[in-house]
């Protein structure tokens, strides 16, 4: 069974559809431990109520605005919750270094739209559909990644498309990519990863 820590920012959506389908859908891991740059972050709150520790790690107030420290803090984190992979379900913040190096190709990623499209610097949360809507796509979703240096550039893992409807709007758009794709390709990506680590050792 692989140790699963998740790194998050805000709601915590996608964190509650990964507590949801522990035991069903993700066979092979179990969460650990929830992280967040945000005290206010409601995911803490989810991630309480499911009984999984929490801890806040704040870029600016806890590490001075500095990167390194701050990547350096998450990964001192992970280690002592003895976290196998890392998932990172709506974490709005920049870290390299140390934990990167010390979780390579073992921390997943879900970004709101069918990679390359829509992603890099910038590219997050609403920011994305805006993005979408205002191309003219017809056809959205979502896509689980390995995280490399370069935002939203490592290897894809899954993707599921999602069609854009007459009248969207970067929310209602945005509520659907949820509920039609990333609440089911995050689940099904950890199992996916934490069931390859299973068969290495």
């Amino acid at each position: 069974m692989k140790r699963i820590g998740v790194l998050i920012s805000g709601g915590g959506t996608n964190l509650q559809a990964m507590i949801d389908k522990q035991g069903s859908v993700i066979k092979s891991g179990k969460i650990v431990c929830v992280c967040s740059n945000s005290q206010d972050a409601y995911g803490l709150e989810r991630a309480k109520r499911a009984g999984i520790p929490t801890k806040v790690i704040r870029k600016n107030a806890d590490c001075g605005g500095d990167t390194e420290e701050f990547s350096r803090r998450i990964c001192a984190y992970m280690k002592e919750m003895q976290v196998d992979i890392i998932v990172l379900a709506g974490f709005m913040a920049i870290f390299g270094g140390e934990l990167l190096r010390e979780y390579s190709n073992r921390i997943i990623n879900i970004h709101p739209s069918l990679i390359p499209s829509f992603c890099g610097k910038g590219m997050y949360g609403l920011h994305v559909h805006e993005a979408a809507l205002s191309y003219g796509v017809k056809v959205t979703g979502a896509t689980t990644h390995f995280v490399n240096e370069v935002v939203d550039g490592g290897k894809i893992i899954m993707q599921k498309a999602v069609y854009v409807e007459e009248g969207d709007t970067p929310e209602t758009l945005q509520r659907r990519v949820m509920e039609q794709a990333e609440w089911n390709i995050l689940p099904e990506t950890v199992e996916k990863v934490c069931a390859a680590l299973d068969g290495k050792e």
